[in-house]
């Protein structure tokens, strides 16, 4: 853990940092309030302060008020060592009252340490399960709402660039029909296929989502029309390319087919659903046209 100090006394400095080193945590310490400030606003990573009270300036009764607003989304854990708290510092975490022992030092330490990590293995939790209902199971992309949120930060980074953009939207032709005859497990399978062959054909920072079904959509920022085409088709041969097994029968080959909305400049009425609707609409027009090929809509 890193930890910062405020204490310029240097024989208790010294056994502070001796007991939090011996430890296993990295420390680093600070002479003033103002310079533990200045510190904590240079390096990032601090997870926990002790700031004996005797050491901050007179008059710096905010200081907690200051770290808790600047940093409302960070756990920073505060123990204070002080002989008496005022109405101000009760924004510490913990005190530790003076005269203490080398005993009621790393009893408070021990207790900052299982908050923590308590606390972060909470947050790591709370990660995964967003993480969870933001991606596909199968596919392993961002379902409709995540793409539809990270499409939308795209098209603004996009716009503010004055770059231009591409959605594609690509699905497999006659999935319900391979679906129907050959069952889930080999849907699934095809649709693996295709997500595989999305990963290895696009960029590793485009934005890919399953929309629905056997329906993929991807942002492209910075591509337009032949290029935005040239991803498509690259997409639809490594699908092509792959042969799926299937018992009893021959392996299967499996065709595609892909929708493009192209927009060259992007203004501040534009907005993502209407990209991703018109993408859409181009691959239901490359499905009428006999599918295994890409429709255009240059906006």
């Amino acid at each position: 853990m890193k930890i910062l100090i405020l204490e310029n006394d240097e024989k208790e400095k010294t056994a502070l940092v001796h007991t939090l080193e011996h430890r296993g945590h990295t420390v680093v310490s600070a002479d003033s309030s103002g310079q533990l400030w200045n510190t904590l606003q240079q390096e990032d990573g601090f997870e926990f302060l002790i700031i004996n009270k005797d050491r901050m300036e007179a008059g710096d009764t905010q200081l907690f008020n200051r770290i808790r607003t600047a940093y409302p989304s960070t756990l920073i854990y505060i123990l204070l060592i002080t002989v008496n708290v005022s109405e101000q510092e009760k924004d510490a975490d913990d005190i530790l009252y003076r005269p203490y022992t080398d005993s009621d030092l790393k009893n408070r330490i021990s207790v900052a340490e299982r908050f923590i990590s308590l606390t972060n293995k909470m947050v790591a939790l709370q990660r995964k399960i967003e993480n969870q209902e933001a991606f596909d199971g199968l596919t392993g992309f961002m379902n409709r709402p995540a793409f539809l949120r990270q499409s939308a930060g795209e098209l603004e980074r996009s716009r503010r660039a004055s770059h231009s953009m591409s959605v594609v939207a690509l699905d497999i032709d006659n999935f319900t029909i391979i679906n129907d005859r050959f069952g889930k497990k080999i849907g699934d399978d095809v649709l693996q296929v295709a997500a595989e062959s999305i990963r290895d054909k696009s960029r590793p920072y485009d934005c890919i989502g399953r929309w629905a079904g056997d329906e993929f959509v991807l942002a492209l920022p910075g591509v337009i029309g032949a290029d935005a085409e040239k991803v498509a088709l690259r997409i639809m041969a490594g699908i092509v390319d792959t042969r799926i097994e299937v018992p009893n029968e021959e392996p299967l080959n499996v065709q595609a087919s892909a929708g493009i909305a192209s927009l060259m400049r992007i203004t501040a009425n534009t907005e993502i659903e209407p990209l991703i609707l018109s993408a859409r609409e181009a691959l239901a027009r490359a499905k009428q046209q006999g599918g295994n090929q890409v429709y255009t809509n240059y906006l």
